[in-house]
């Protein structure tokens, strides 16, 4: 599969004192990085863009301005850029720091075999929740994405052909507010 990865870091971050995507990682770096190494870990070589604000320790990922207002609009806009020809884009926030390369390879693996043809935008049904980010959009619904007129992530996933799998586990839980930093950083002291 060619696949590139779209992340998202426009968010202003307000309940976290600051831009989440330049928030510390655990496991090194800041969240942004770690996306962008777990993406590399599993894909090397492939295209990554960053939708919104530069990542601190990535300054070579090539940027792109993020209109803020809100996600789905900034992917509308995005959609409608130049971008590389790809298979599958796998689109995720700043804030989903739970993703691992296991992980990802495990769930970039369903999405193939649920969507062979890669014709429909392939996300998560996740505690009974469309979960959109995270999930794999084909580079072939980039032209639908961009004349979209959602207005929310949601909308523009039932604007386009679209698969929702069931899934659990971690690396779907947003990282938004004060307390879930607090559970993020206990989870990431304990052994796995």
């Amino acid at each position: 599969m060619k696949a590139g990865l779209l992340l998202l870091t426009g968010g202003a971050g307000n309940r976290m004192g600051g831009p989440k995507h330049a928030l510390e990682h655990p496991a090194g770096g800041t969240w942004g990085g770690h996306l962008a190494r777990v993406f590399e870990s599993v894909f090397p070589g492939s295209p990554i863009r960053v939708l919104g604000d530069p990542l601190p320790d990535r300054p070579d990922l090539p940027c792109m301005d993020d209109p803020r207002q809100g996600p789905a609009v900034a992917l509308r806009a995005w959609a409608a850029s130049e971008m590389p020809e790809l298979d599958r884009w796998w689109i995720v926030a700043s804030d989903q720091v739970r993703w691992t390369s296991e992980r990802l390879a495990a769930w970039a693996g369903a999405c193939a075999v649920a969507d062979p043809a890669a014709g429909h935008w392939v996300m998560a049904l996740q505690g009974g929740h469309l979960q959109p980010l995270g999930g794999w959009l084909p580079g072939a619904l980039r032209p639908a994405l961009a004349r979209s007129a959602g207005t929310s992530l949601v909308g523009l996933a039932h604007a386009l052909p679209h698969l929702a799998l069931p899934r659990e586990g971690p690396e779907w839980l947003d990282v938004d507010t004060p307390e879930d930093l607090r559970t993020f950083q206990l989870e990431s002291r304990q052994p796995d």
